[in-house]
């Protein structure tokens, strides 16, 4: 996936160092501000902005207010527990979603992926570009191309578009565990909510057609608490 560039504004430098780790551990481009000057001329560069509400002494609705009057660059407000109003506000002036201090990295991940969907600036792929004209493992062949799947015997395997395209992902990341934000993160135009069991319904589904024993899948593997993996004894692309 192609790397997305956030704006994190914040006066407390620990949290931007946190955020920026998180983030860019999962591939984002990161940039830093801790205070809203010269917001205008580094906002273009952004995807999405991250902002505190709370800049000590700068009004943080104020500094999205100029960075709406200058971009539609998506923006999530970092607010406090009891700064209802203000979330009310920016919201009005046009901020796309909030999260609350304290918070966990992954909903604020979430939330930033999410945000990112809706707007229609997520740079996802299409799991069939750039991918090779043959996907070989355990005897199954997958081809992206002409988007057709066979199983060991060479009979097809009729899969529905979600279905095929989450097969790719995997054997894109092989042995990886992915979790139902990553997953959708990488399936080009998916855009469902985060409580949504859709992933789940289609692992499901593919299970039955490429595991001997559903009760034990031995190619699509859950990780209790983390997500899938793909573990396939061999692949070649």
């Amino acid at each position: 996936m192609s790397s997305q560039h956030t704006l994190i504004v914040d006066d407390d430098p620990q949290v931007r160092r946190m955020l920026r780790s998180c983030l860019e551990g999962e591939g984002y481009e990161v940039t830093e501000a801790g205070n809203g000057d010269k917001i205008e001329s580094v906002v273009s560069e952004a995807d999405l902005v991250a902002l505190d509400l709370n800049l000590g002494r700068e009004d943080g609705l104020e500094v999205a207010r100029r960075i709406r009057h200058v971009s539609d660059v998506p923006i999530i407000m970092i607010t406090g527990k009891g700064e209802m109003i203000d979330r009310i506000v920016g919201l009005e002036i046009g901020a796309d979603d909030y999260i609350s201090k304290p918070f966990h990295l992954r909903e604020v991940l979430a939330r930033i992926r999410s945000v990112l969907r809706r707007s229609g600036t997520s740079k996802t792929i299409d799991p069939a570009v750039g991918a090779p004209a043959t996907i070989r493992f355990d005897g199954f062949e997958l081809d992206p191309s002409r988007r057709s799947f066979r199983a060991p015997d060479g009979v097809e395997i009729p899969l529905t578009t979600g279905e095929f395209d989450l097969l790719v992902v995997f054997t894109r990341h092989p042995h990886a565990v992915l979790d139902r934000d990553r997953i959708m993160d990488l399936l080009k135009g998916h855009d469902c909510a985060p409580n949504d069991r859709s992933i789940d319904n289609q692992v499901a589904r593919l299970r039955k057609l490429i595991e001997t024993d559903t009760r034990q899948p031995r190619l699509i593997k859950t990780v209790r608490g983390a997500g899938y993996s793909f573990t396939p004894t061999r692949l070649d692309r």
